[in-house]
């Protein structure tokens, strides 16, 4: 996988989430401004999903590539997903599950990192 891509989805996400602890700490619904944030995070997690793909095809597939797969999946859905169900929520929880989706990204970022590195061995 790209480095680069992959530490810059990291830094996002972080970020991100640590954004949305500010809010939740002083007890503010998502904003407008949490969907330009969510984007900015799914763009960079879609330009990760290319280049994953891209690499699948030409250099070869991770060792558990159905594993791999699904963690591409679940990293495209998740920060969309937690979008919705916090607009839906219109209170601090709701901030509070941005938090969530923006930490499990990393963790599905460093997972994909670790298969693709054992298939590379």
């Amino acid at each position: 996988m790209v480095a680069v891509v992959d530490w810059a989805v990291i830094a996002a996400s972080l970020a991100y989430a640590a954004w949305a602890l500010v809010a939740v700490v002083r007890n503010k619904p998502p904003r407008e401004s949490y969907v330009i944030g969510a984007g900015v995070v799914e763009l960079l997690i879609v330009v990760q999903a290319v280049a994953a793909v891209v690499l699948m095809i030409s250099d070869g597939t991770p060792e558990d590539t159905a594993t791999f797969i699904g963690y591409l999946l679940m990293n495209l859905i998740i920060v969309p997903l937690g979008l919705f169900w916090a607009l839906a929520e219109k209170s601090r929880w709701g901030t509070s599950v941005l938090v969530v989706a923006a930490l499990v990204v990393p963790v599905l970022v460093v997972r994909m990192q670790q298969l693709w590195d054992a298939g590379a061995a």
